[in-house]
């Protein structure tokens, strides 16, 4: 880490952010609590409550906090036990009503109850007042409730304590919540609020084929407290651990962002680069490192080529960090977990293949998941399609032709698993039946931007995609609002192309 960095975020978290010294872990947990933010919000300067996440952001990306004042900060401490499956948290959000109707209640995703683990929430207060939440969805929904309804553009503060038992095996959702082969991966470890639109609250059973949440930009601030030896990578900026009594601790800065991760091994190694203002970094075994080194040279060539075709990567870090699951790769704002069996040579003669081409696919998600959201339930080809036909991009930037054709070949192949079906790639995970799911909308869905471009013709195309990433930079994209776009720059009718592929 830049030590300018750790130093930043040292400050701002353990100065001006909290209220009470941070303490390493004990049978009961301490609880670091912050202060509900009181700011006066001026649209011409960056409010205080936003300077502990300026550092995780590079310059052009830091104009965006003043018109986010009223994004929802979460206050999270993760202690983790000796055993790093066992862990005591405490988390406070501050949730502002952005929607165009009063609300009587707030609703949170407990996933590790879906992932097989268990997580249990006490003490729930609102503005310091006790409530009684009632749950659902085989226990991965809390509703809380609200004694007095909460006004469109009224801000409320919500505390509670939870426990979280990781499981220890990777059979569910690809094992992004586990303690697997001295990795813990920590993905949706804590409670989350998903997005509410024209249908409501977002919440239902994901299937096990796709991704589990559809969440707003928000902020993060994080302590997380574990064992000595441990090293531990996040979701945005951490700062230089501090030790005490046998424990780390780790102040973490992050947002906007989608979602947290943490991964934490004691094998981690790590290997970093510099490109411009963004230093990446991969972490894996040191009996990996020389994969580790093509792991980050990938990571490196990917975002100079899409920052060259989207737009800016936000943060000043990238993380890339082999762990157990059984996904070759999965997503999180500012860092991408790589399946630890592809480095290990699982591939055998196409191991350099499977590694270049999943790096490069997850690191399109930092624009297309994270800078720009979408309904990955509903409408999840706005961020997988996307992400293939990025990945074709990068071959075709990074070596030419043949090997453009080369990952061309492969979309072929997963298309064919469904004998080349003209399935529609824009419908919700849980309509697709079988091995429908991946062969249309990591197979079928780059072919439809390719027609897409061809149509267009490539400089307007090019054109479109980058404004599409500055339209909704940090907001939620649509299937109807990436036609639109796309509409506007061609000057033309493009329904029957998505009647055709999409609809």
């Amino acid at each position: 880490m830049k030590p300018t960095l750790a130093s930043l975020l040292t400050i701002c978290l353990l100065a001006a952010c909290t209220n009470v010294p941070l303490t390493p872990a004990t049978p009961d947990p301490v609880i670091v609590i912050y202060p509900t933010p009181t700011a006066t919000f001026i649209p011409s300067q960056i409010p205080e409550r936003f300077f502990p996440f300026r550092a995780g952001l590079v310059a052009s990306a830091q104009s965006v906090l003043p018109d986010m004042s009223d994004a929802s900060t979460y206050r999270i401490e993760f202690i983790v036990q000796e055993d790093l499956v066992h862990i005591q948290g405490h988390e406070e959000v501050s949730y502002t009503n952005r929607e165009t109707a009063p609300l009587t209640e707030i609703q949170f995703r407990l996933f590790p109850n879906l992932l097989g683990g268990k997580m249990e929430v006490s003490k729930v207060l609102v503005n310091e007042s006790s409530v009684t939440p009632s749950y659902g969805l085989a226990n991965s929904l809390m509703i809380v409730p609200l004694e007095t309804p909460l006004a469109v553009g009224q801000s409320t503060h919500i505390a509670m304590d939870f426990t979280l038992e990781v499981p220890t095996d990777v059979e569910l959702n690809y094992g992004v919540l586990a303690y697997y082969d001295n990795v813990l991966t920590l993905a949706h470890a804590y409670p989350v609020i998903p997005v509410y639109d024209a249908s409501g609250w977002n919440a239902e059973i994901p299937p096990q084929s796709g991704d589990l949440t559809f969440n707003d930009m928000a902020f993060y601030l994080v302590t997380v407290t574990a064992p000595e030896g441990l090293t531990v990578v996040a979701s945005g900026a951490e700062s230089a651990p501090v030790t005490r009594d046998r424990q780390n601790v780790w102040t973490v800065a992050a947002g906007p962002a989608r979602d947290f991760f943490v991964a934490a091994s004691r094998d981690f190694d790590v290997t970093s680069e510099t490109v411009g203002e963004v230093t990446v970094n991969s972490y894996a075994p040191q009996s990996l490192k020389s994969q580790s080194r093509d792991m980050l040279a990938t990571g490196v060539q990917s975002l100079k080529i899409f920052e060259e075709l989207y737009g800016p990567y936000p943060y000043t870090e990238f993380d890339i960090v082999a762990t157990p699951t059984l996904a070759l790769g999965v997503e999180y704002p500012g860092i991408t977990a790589i399946a630890a069996r592809i480095l290990q040579g699982e591939y055998g003669s196409d191991t350099a293949i499977y590694l270049e081409s999943t790096v490069a696919h997850e690191t399109a998600h930092q624009w297309f998941y994270n800078l720009v959201g979408n309904d990955q339930l509903d409408q999840p080809w706005l961020d997988e399609s996307l992400a293939q036909f990025a990945t074709w991009q990068y071959y075709q930037r990074s070596y030419g032709p043949a090997a453009a054709g080369g990952f061309e070949a492969s979309l072929h192949s997963r298309w064919q698993r469904v004998n080349n079906a003209p399935i529609p790639i824009g419908m919700p995970v849980a309509s697709y039946a079988g091995n429908e799911y991946g062969a249309i909308v990591y197979g079928r869905g780059a072919f439809f931007l390719d027609a897409l471009e061809t149509q267009m013709g490539p400089s307007t195309f090019d054109a479109f995609l980058r404004d599409y990433v500055a339209t909704y930079s940090w907001e939620i994209a649509t299937t109807d609002g990436f036609k639109s776009l796309a509409e506007k720059h061609c000057s033309c009718n493009l329904t029957p192309l998505f009647e055709e592929w999409v609809y």
